[in-house]
């Protein structure tokens, strides 16, 4: 039985998004956290997440990230 192309396209669709996902993907091109205070500024809608996945890998740090209404992520910097 085949697989309406429309169920394909949204797995393909999916996984995509999945794939980029900072808290997935950013950890592995960070070099290793800098000795001394971290600033992480960003603008962004993906910034957010982006900040809460630098904080993931590195720990708290301080900074300014700004982003849309509605894609805030808890950050502990």
């Amino acid at each position: 039985m085949q697989t309406a192309p429309e169920t394909t396209l949204r797995r393909l669709f999916d996984r995509a998004v999945a794939v980029a996902d900072p808290m997935q993907s950013l950890a592995a091109h960070l070099p290793p956290k800098p000795a001394g205070r971290v600033v992480v500024i960003g603008a962004g809608k993906a910034s957010a997440r982006m900040a809460e996945a630098v904080e993931a890998a590195w720990g708290p740090c301080d900074g300014l990230v700004i982003t849309r209404y509605g894609y805030a992520r808890p950050c502990q910097g």
